[in-house]
């Protein structure tokens, strides 16, 4: 069981850790997003209100007040479908953003760009990586995707701190300088700037990948917008970008062989509606589809012979490992199921991923279920249970399954006038677009 020494000031969300078998779907999901949420209400950071990156491990840092900024934004939108479903207060809702906004203020940023880490008490850079202590615009594009979920909600509110909150949020977003990670005449989008190595890193963001949403709200930036040149020249010449093989009978459009970890599905699209969302490139919800029918489809045939594997043991994604932290696919496949790959699909998949939710945590509850809902990751051939949960992982189930059984955080993300004119600029077909495209093909609710 997590000890957890500092909690956040809040109204507690109550653990539930008794299993309890033959819930009706509506009851286990209700019960999978509230613990869960648990991670970032709870134990959100004392003074921050931000998500702690990890819950326990040793990986160079200090866990208990080392913050992620993605985490944040991921958790943010957690937040909001837990606002949604009553178990939290508005008013309370509201405090923590004032919260987290208020932090992110005052914490150091670089030309608007926030690291990947944070001291969650001090706002000062914890440098990630050798020459990754300075800006990270990808977990930016991630933090600023849920502060502007965030704000679509607080104008909703009529109400003078919910309208005094909702423009300080866009002044954050407002104050993201994009366009210094695509230093002039580069035409590429760059993830890392350092103030003490600059570009030396230059890591250019191409695909496919998670990363659709950086270029999405680098060209949608209302003050410091960059070239829709980027998107065309550069995200798409990505060496594992175009895919086009046939995977049994699924056809897989973008991505590397057998698409990758099924991150790539969840964070960009935690914001995006991928239903009918097309580009030039690729029907997304076509895309995601597949990607996770080959996840799973390798998973039963189970090439590796991995004990457990099955219909409903299945999902590979990035997670904690007996190798420590790993992005597992079918083309780097060890043994480990990470609960997130296949939660976080609830809409595309809910009959496949209702079958293994309900394994995880009637079968194998006694080992991974926790006061923060499912461990990170299992792997039974060698009789491994995580004992951490990590923010990148836990956020994409409160949110995909809310996106599963309401659409909430696609409508209000996609609410936002200056993501609409991003995707035009990029070309893109959606449904919220004034273009003529298919009509939403919307998931039932539940």
């Amino acid at each position: 069981m997590i000890t957890v020494k500092k909690r956040f000031n809040a109204q507690a969300i109550a653990s539930q850790k008794e299993i309890v078998k033959n819930l009706s779907d509506f009851d286990l999901l209700d019960l999978v997003q509230k613990q869960t949420l648990r991670y970032f209400w709870d134990f959100g950071h004392p003074v921050s209100g931000m998500a702690r990156e990890r819950s326990v491990g040793n990986f160079g840092y200090d866990v208990e007040n080392t913050i992620t900024t993605g985490g944040t934004g991921f958790g943010i939108m957690a937040m909001l479908a837990g606002a949604r479903r009553g178990w939290i207060p508005q008013r309370q809702l509201i405090k923590r953003l004032e919260t987290i906004t208020g932090f992110l203020e005052k914490a150091e940023a670089h030309h608007g760009v926030f690291p990947h880490f944070l001291d969650g008490t001090t706002g000062k850079t914890v440098p990630f990586g050798e020459d990754d202590d300075g800006g990270d615009i990808v977990e930016t594009s991630f933090l600023m995707a849920g502060l502007l979920t965030a704000r679509q909600y607080l104008r909703t509110i009529p109400r003078k701190d919910a309208v005094n909150l909702a423009a300080r949020i866009d002044t954050l977003w407002c104050n993201v300088e994009w366009d210094w990670h695509s230093p002039e005449g580069a035409n590429k989008l760059l993830w890392h700037w350092s103030p003490n190595s600059g570009y030396k890193r230059n890591h250019e963001i191409n695909g496919w990948n998670e990363c659709l949403i950086t270029h999405v709200m680098a060209a949608a930036s209302p003050t410091h917008p960059v070239s829709p040149d980027i998107y065309k020249d550069s995200w798409s010449k990505g060496r594992e970008f175009k895919n086009g093989n046939i995977y049994g009978s699924l056809s897989l459009p973008l991505g590397p062989v057998k698409g990758g970890p099924l991150f790539f599905t969840h964070y960009s699209f935690m914001g995006l509606d991928p239903r009918g969302l097309k580009d030039g490139h690729a029907d997304y919800w076509q895309q995601n589809l597949s990607h996770v029918l080959i996840n799973r489809a390798h998973c039963i045939e189970n090439p590796g012979q991995y004990k457990g594997y099955g219909v409903n043991c299945w999902g590979l994604t990035a997670s904690d490992s007996t190798r420590k932290y790993d992005a597992h696919s079918p083309t780097n496949d060890h043994g480990v199921i990470t609960p997130t790959a296949a939660l976080a699909s609830f809409p595309y998949t809910p009959e496949y991923a209702m079958q293994a939710l309900r394994h995880f945590y009637e079968d194998l509850g006694d080992k991974i279920w926790t006061d923060f809902g499912f461990v990170d990751a299992f792997n039974e051939s060698e009789d491994w249970y995580a004992k951490s949960h990590l923010a990148i992982d836990q956020a994409p189930i409160v949110a995909m399954i809310e996106n599963y059984r309401s659409g909430l955080l696609w409508e209000l993300f996609m609410g936002c006038p200056e993501i609409r004119k991003g995707l035009q600029k990029l070309g893109f077909e959606s449904p919220y677009l004034p273009k003529p495209a298919s009509p939403l093909a919307a998931p039932s609710a539940i």
